[in-house]
């Protein structure tokens, strides 16, 4: 551009009109050049930028399928631990020697029981990583939280007996959501609570209206806690506090639960408090119908 302002000036017009003609045409090239150094320099700059920002925009759909089958697998390879070491222990507990058909028989029933819990988590995991908030929450149905909470207190104490715990529902709390998913959400904190309770131990599991009319749901332990610093990282997938190594997990409990009450537009609160404890609080929004 340059080259052709400069290129087709007619430098014999200007001489004809003067010293001062000729000084007004080289200030104008000279601003011409300025201002097209200028321009390409900020071209420079502008087109990197430009283009890491549509090249990103455009990798953003495969970043978040990456990322929900990531969720899957950390998800599946912790919440299946507990029904495949069922369903090894009593196949191998029945091949260990030989017993009467009706032992076979109660082996093979609890072994079937923990395979069709396997295939619901599968489906559940399946479900929130591939499926979008809005295509999950069209096959959620009305149940009343209540109703979820004795089945898990009776698992969560047949695991220790050592520790006492009790239940206190309030008013109903029907809510729109899914109740295998809302199950495996408050059991993983109520499987926690008793996990970290020392001996003689108490672990309360209370229900009652909140704020709005939201359904509150309250898990109380007496049991190690945690300190400032490790609260900041408790719903991160797989760290684990030091005082928990030793304990059989993977750390993804908290940040599944984390992201089925997100499903259900819920929230999750967590205090604790080193050596007394801690209290984990839901809130879900109430439905009418």
């Amino acid at each position: 551009m340059y080259t052709f302002v400069t290129g087709t000036f007619d430098f014999d017009a200007a001489e004809s009109d003067g010293e001062g003609a000729v000084n007004t045409a080289e200030q104008g090239f000279a601003l011409l050049r300025t201002a097209l150094i200028v321009f390409y320099a900020c071209l420079l700059v502008v087109i990197p930028l430009f283009s890491w920002l549509m090249a990103r925009s455009a990798l953003k759909p495969i970043r978040v399928s990456f990322e929900r089958q990531q969720q899957f697998v950390d998800g599946a390879s912790h919440e299946m631990r507990t029904p495949l070491s069922v369903i090894q222990g009593e196949l191998e507990l029945a091949l260990s020697r030989s017993r009467t058909p009706a032992e076979y028989q109660e082996a093979i029933t609890v072994a079937l029981t923990a395979t069709g819990g396997l295939i619901r988590l599968t489906e559940d995991l399946l479900k929130l990583s591939r499926t979008s908030k809005a295509e999950l929450s069209d096959s959620f149905t009305l149940i009343d939280l209540n109703e979820i909470l004795p089945e898990l207190v009776v698992a969560a104490a047949g695991r220790r007996d050592d520790v006492h715990i009790a239940l206190h529902t309030g008013p109903p709390l029907p809510v729109r959501g899914s109740a295998e998913l809302l199950s495996r959400a408050i059991g993983n904190v109520l499987d926690n609570a008793v996990k970290f309770s020392g001996p003689g131990g108490a672990v309360t599991l209370s229900t009652t209206r909140g704020d709005g009319g939201a359904a509150v749901i309250r898990i109380d332990d007496d049991g190690i806690g945690m300190t400032p610093a490790e609260l900041v990282h408790a719903f991160d997938r797989f760290w684990r506090a030091e005082t928990s190594r030793t304990t059989p997990g993977h750390g993804l409990g908290l940040a599944l639960t984390k992201q089925i009450m997100q499903a259900h537009d819920g929230s999750i609160a967590l205090e604790s408090w080193p050596g007394r404890g801690s209290t984990l609080t839901f809130k879900i929004p109430t439905a009418t119908r």
